[in-house]
This record gives structure tokens, C-alpha cells and sequence, in this order.
């Protein structure tokens, strides 16, 4: 859903910044003690974080500080032992204590593992056999309402029907799911899967808002790289004209940055900033922030990776799927863990956010982030 501005427009500020916000209200303030000393996150992040996550998963402040502590070095670990393994393995992900688990397929792997530092489970199916249950899913007409995506917690891809599912085929759709059998599991959710258009600091045109992403630049030019459903609908923004827009199958656009402002920091809605200084892919189970306009900033937990969308509009794939609050007025800004970007605002359903991948955004535009 797009949100159109009427009456007086809002205007972005001068200095266009990457964007989170801390809610003047509604979070529990942890103890300045408990947010000091995380390595990559801005005191006012981690306070949020700290706040926010321990109210989440209830547990302790203090726990939730481990857990940011610990969780980069979990990402780094599970990277190198996937990356070794190869099919030998079946993804991995963060547990409740942000340590890195590793699925395998046999013994050997699992002592290897092991060997690692991390945690090896023993899991039913490969990489290869989920990936090819995924591919039969949505080989049948995208039914409205519905996503795809896979969970490695339970070695299985998971279904997603809303209450309100419509078009395609959906009888198709679940008998498909029942045929390949404990590889897949339907999950009945409510409300619609609909784009969160708009996020952050905001940026304006044709009666439109959206919101800044990430900035960017590309021989020695600033781009914005945004959400495509935002640079589809609108040609010039109030920083700048639409480059490029690819939307639906990605939800990646970019913008012209002409204010001459473009920082590579996320503004936290109080005078002070997160710096970005890289970008990763995702984890499942790694706890992150989202920020925008409507909802500011928010923690969550990343849920399921290579997710499938099927918004009203359009299906997007390969989206990140986590369980941060997001609202209409979020779509364009940034899905991050403490200085690493992660992915860019797409959509929303019940009780999920969805983000498409931000390396893969820069990748197709040639631009890096600026620092």
C-alpha cells in the first residue's frame, strides 16, 4: 500500500541520513551500564536493543548484552564452516544465546564441526532437497498473501497461508506442500502480506513519501538505495531523480542523491547517529534493528532466509523475514545489526518484516556505502 501525502508535504531534512528512530516512548530503559562496551552499536541502539529484546524473549538485560556480544563472531564462525563444508552441511543459524549451530548430514561433519566451535546438529535433509521443495512450491501459480521461505532451526521450508490468500491456485498450492511430505510445513497465519512502503528521514514526490535507505556512491556520486516498489512509483524525489527500479521478483531501487548530504550513518531521531561501516548477509537468529518513520527503531530476530512474498502487487523473492515491528511508513530504510547493514524495508504481515538483501541491491548498481 502506498501512503499519499495530503496537505502540507513532509519534507526531508537538509542533510539526508541513513534512518532509525528511537521512540520517545514505549520502550523500558536498561541501564546505561548494560549498554556500554558492544562493539559496532551506537549507546542508544543498544539501549533500544537491550530494552526492547529482553522484554521480547524475557530474559535479562544483562543476557541480552552476551548475545549482542557474542552474535558477530557466531556469523564469522558459521560463514567459514558452511563455506568448508559445502554440501555436507544444510545452513546453520544463531541459538537462543546467539551461538552458531550448523546442520549436518553425517557424523564426520559433525565432529568437524565441532572441532570449529560451534554447535553440530543432524538433520534429515540437504540443502539441495529443501532448495528442490522450495522450487516445487513455487513452481505452482503464486496464490496472493502467501510466502515461501526456509527455516533451518526446523531443517524444513516453510508455507505461509493467510487467512485471507487469494488468486493462484491455493488448493494447488497445499496439496503441492502435502506431497513432499516432513520437508514442508504450513503455517496459517492472519492478515495481509502487503508492501510497508515508506521509512525514515522522509523523501517526497508526486504526492508520495518514501524514505531514505542507504547512501551510496559510485564514482565519486551519491546514490540512495532504496526499496524498488518506492523508485517504480515515483520519477523525482525532493533529494533527487529515480535511477533505476527493479520490482516486482527484487524490491531494489536507486536514486539520485543531489542535496550533497549523504552520510553513512542512521540517524537516531535525537542528535546522534549509528555508523554503517559494512554490509553482511543475514542469519537466521541473529537479533537485529529496523528503522522508519512510523514504527522508528525496533529489534528483532531474523526468521527465515530466501523468502518468497507474495504481495497483492507482485512476488519478491529472496527476502529476509524477521519479527520487527513494521508498519505502512517504514518501506526504504534499513535493516541493520549494529554497524553492518543487512537489507532494505520491503513489507509487512502478521507480526513479520520483510527486507530485500542489500548486497544485492549493490551489487546491481555498482555502488558501495559511504563511511
Amino acid at each position: 500500500m502506498r501512503k499519499i501525502v495530503t496537505g502540507r508535504h513532509l519534507v526531508a531534512r537538509s542533510a539526508i541520513t541513513l534512518v532509525a528512530g528511537v521512540a520517545a516512548a514505549g520502550f523500558l530503559v536498561a541501564p546505561t551500564a548494560t549498554a556500554a562496551g558492544i562493539d559496532g552499536y551506537a549507546p542508544e541502539v543498544a539501549r533500544a536493543a537491550i530494552a526492547e529484546l529482553s522484554a521480547q524473549e524475557g530474559i535479562s538485560p544483562e543476557a541480552v548484552v552476551e548475545i549482542l556480544r557474542t552474535q558477530d563472531a557466531s556469523v564469522r564462525t558459521l560463514d567459514q564452516v558452511t563455506g568448508r563444508l559445502g554440501a555436507r552441511t544444510a545452513g546453520g543459524y544463531l541459538d537462543a544465546k546467539g551461538k552458531p549451530v550448523v546442520n549436518v548430514l553425517d557424523a564426520a561433519a559433525a565432529e568437524d564441526v565441532r572441532a570449529s566451535g560451534a554447535e553440530a546438529k543432524l538433520v534429515r535433509h540437504s540443502t539441495a532437497a529443501l532448495a528442490s521443495a522450495q522450487d516445487a512450491l513455487e513452481s505452482v501459480p503464486a496464490v496472493k498473501h502467501t510466502s515461501i521461505g526456509l527455516d533451518p532451526k526446523t531443517n524444513q521450508v516453510v508455507l505461509s497461508v493467510s487467512d485471507v490468500a487469494t488468486g493462484g491456485d491455493l488448493a494447488a498450492l497445499l496439496r503441492t506442500a502435502d506431497q513432499l511430505g516432513d520437508r514442508v510445513r504450513v503455517e496459517r497465519v492472519s492478515g495481509e502480506m502487503r508492501l510497508a512502503i515508506y521509512n525514515g528521514e522522509a523523501i517526497t514526490g508526486g504526492g508520495t513519501r518514501c524514505s531514505v535507505g542507504f547512501n551510496t556512491n559510485r564514482g565519486g556520486q551519491n546514490y540512495i538505495v532504496d526499496a524498488g516498489h518506492c523508485t517504480r512509483a515515483v520519477r523525482q524525489w525532493n533529494v533527487g531523480p529515480s535511477q533505476g527500479a527493479s520490482f516486482p521478483t527484487n524490491d531494489y531501487g536507486l536514486i539520485l542523491n543531489t542535496t550533497g548530504s549523504a552520510p553513512g550513518a542512521v540517524t537516531l531521531w535525537n542528535g546522534s547517529t549509528q555508523r554503517i561501516t559494512s554490509h553482511a548477509t543475514a542469519t537466521v537468529g541473529q537479533r537485529i534493528q529496523k528503522s522508519g518513520s512510523t514504527t522508528r527503531l525496533t529489534s528483532g530476530s531474523v526468521q527465515r532466509l530466501n523468502v518468497t512474498v507474495n504481495y497483492a502487487e507482485g512476488s519478491v523473492h529472496q527476502l529476509i523475514q524477521t519479527n520487527a515491528l513494521a508498519n505502512p511508513g517504514d518501506s526504504g530504510g534499513c535493516l541493520f545489526s549494529g554497524s553492518v547493514g543487512l537489507g532494505i524495508t520491503s513489507g509487512k504481515g502478521s507480526g513479520t518484516s520483510y527486507y530485500q538483501p542489500v548486497g544485492e541491491a549493490l551489487a546491481a548498481y555498482g555502488v558501495t556505502l559511504n563511511s
